[in-house]
């Protein structure tokens, strides 16, 4: 690891006025620390943000606020959250082991980079690492790697369980920056890989997370399932945030968002279009599901994924459905 300069932020804005080139936020360190073991993350400076006061979880009108430090194991375990939204408590809970949950924060949650064996590899070739020089996971090990909104530049995916639920509620992430304030909702933080798969989300240099913000619930019975190779401590193959509203038989709201296929929690918006309006049915399901894999283009080791993610989402919808 290389030699750092280390300082704690007593403010959100004496935070952003150090941040400088060379600069990274430091929150749990889950991920960070890990990366920065492995060679691939080599910082200048640490700005310590993770005793700045956004540690509090509350309701705001009929919304509830999560401050960015606030820890995963107390988000999960919060009265509002799992009597509100008990899908994101779910959706925490199936991430890492408990003494991770005890530290990781929500906004290094959401910020956390991809699992993929060569980005962590700094002997390899990476164009998330270095630009350019590009992306042997195409021809090499992607049997977890992305279906969906994939580049000839990267195959990389999202690892965050958290953000898929946030993704499906609607979620918005406020952010202070050297721009001054702004909110960026969800879908809408995390990017795909296009040409530029070195920028995870469409933070600028400086940007803090200093809360998100959930909007009302839903209506409809809700659901978070994940798929993995062992039963805990394991990333998602497919993981599926599902909101559905069935009223006299018909789907009146629906929302779903998908894990492990792509660069960002993918927001499944053709399925849910080809659901609101018609029948709550499994012959439904199924073609909502088909119509949202259409997209898909699997490379030969994840293939197996297009099935797992189509059969994921008619099982839930069918367990949601009343």
């Amino acid at each position: 690891m290389k030699p750092f300069d280390y300082a704690r932020a007593g403010s959100t804005a004496e935070a952003v006025r150090d941040f400088g080139p060379g600069t990274m936020y430091l929150g749990g360190g889950t991920n960070l620390v890990d990366l920065m073991r492995l060679g691939v993350a080599e910082p200048e400076r640490l700005v310590d943000v993770s005793r700045l006061p956004l540690d509090t979880i509350e309701p705001v009108g009929d919304r509830v606020r999560i401050g960015a430090t606030v820890r995963n194991t107390d988000l999960a375990a919060h009265p509002l959250i799992r009597s509100r939204y008990p899908m994101l408590a779910r959706a925490v809970l199936t991430g890492a082991s408990g003494q991770v949950r005890n530290v990781a924060t929500v906004a290094g949650n959401l910020l956390q980079r991809t699992r993929c064996t060569y980005f962590q590899d700094v002997t390899r070739p990476c164009n998330k690492r270095r630009p350019g020089s590009g992306c042997p996971a195409i021809a090499g090990d992607h049997a977890n790697l992305a279906i969906l909104g994939t580049s000839d530049a990267c195959v990389a995916t999202h690892p965050s369980d958290m953000a898929v639920a946030l993704a499906a509620l609607d979620a918005q992430v406020h952010v202070t920056g050297p721009g001054g304030d702004r909110i960026i909702p969800m879908p809408g933080l995390h990017r795909l890989p296009g040409e530029e798969p070195e920028r995870d989300t469409v933070l600028s240099p400086g940007d803090l997370i200093t809360s998100i913000e959930l909007p009302p619930a839903p209506p409809g019975a809700s659901l978070y399932r994940k798929v993995r190779e062992r039963a805990s401590f394991a990333f998602a193959l497919v993981s599926i945030a599902a909101v559905l509203d069935v009223r006299d038989g018909g789907v009146a709201g629906c929302r779903l968002a998908l894990g492990g296929v792509a660069h960002a929690p993918w927001r499944a918006e053709r399925a849910e279009r080809a659901l609101i309006g018609g029948a709550a049915t499994g012959e439904a399901f199924l073609q909502a599901a088909e119509a949202e894999l259409e997209q898909a283009r699997p490379l030969p080791r994840n293939a197996f994924k297009v099935p797992l993610a189509r059969n994921l989402i008619v099982a839930t919808l069918e367990e949601l459905a009343p």
